[in-house]
């Protein structure tokens, strides 16, 4: 095998990227200076070398704390539970939660073969007594494994001994602004009429 097909070969394992447009890219890289590439390599060295898991929420970091939770104006009595790393940021875009994370790192999928124990929900038993946890968010996504993971989570914070004074709740659903009725699924529109507001 050439190296332009292993290095087609590994583009084509992201996401998101299919086996032409990794070709593509491969020859895009062939055409740019030796030192682009060789920057581009050593930024991928660096980021498996350097990134890990922020040891208090699993969010990913440099340090041995995310930068939300070394931030002290950020709000520890909140937690929002999240699948990824990469919802934080989707979160974080919108700038209304002040609060911290907990990623589980995952969401229950047993074709896949990850179950309970392959998520970081001990972890967030843990903190909920040492850190006053006083409200729990499950912002898990609207898909099957999202919902019966959020169920999941939920029922295990019931269950711990100090859920007697945590309120848990769920992010809520419904139509997107800008989206039509007319467009919208039926489980989206019945979940936005349940999760309606006074005006």
């Amino acid at each position: 095998m050439s190296v332009i097909d292993e290095l087609t070969n590994e583009l084509a394992r992201l996401p998101g990227i299919g086996r032409k447009t990794a070709l593509r890219l491969t020859y895009h890289l062939l055409r740019q200076p030796a030192s682009q590439c060789r920057n581009l390599a050593d930024a991928l060295v660096a980021l498996t070398e350097r990134v890990r898991s922020c040891e208090r929420c699993h969010n990913l970091t440099e340090s041995t704390l995310c930068h939300l939770c070394a931030d002290p104006r950020r709000d520890a009595a909140t937690l929002c539970v999240v699948e990824q790393a990469s919802d934080i940021a989707s979160i974080e875009r919108a700038g209304e939660f002040r609060g911290l994370y907990h990623v589980l790192g995952g969401r229950l999928s047993p074709l896949d073969g990850v179950g309970p124990d392959d998520l970081h929900v001990a972890d967030l038993l843990a903190r909920l007594e040492a850190e006053g946890v006083r409200e729990v968010i499950l912002a898990t996504n609207p898909s099957l494994e999202g919902e019966a993971t959020a169920l999941y989570v939920q029922r295990q914070l019931a269950g711990s001994a100090s859920s007697h004074a945590i309120r848990v709740t769920r992010i809520a659903r419904g139509l997107p602004v800008g989206g039509d009725l007319e467009y919208a699924d039926g489980v989206t529109i019945a979940q936005a009429i349940a999760a309606r507001r006074e005006m």
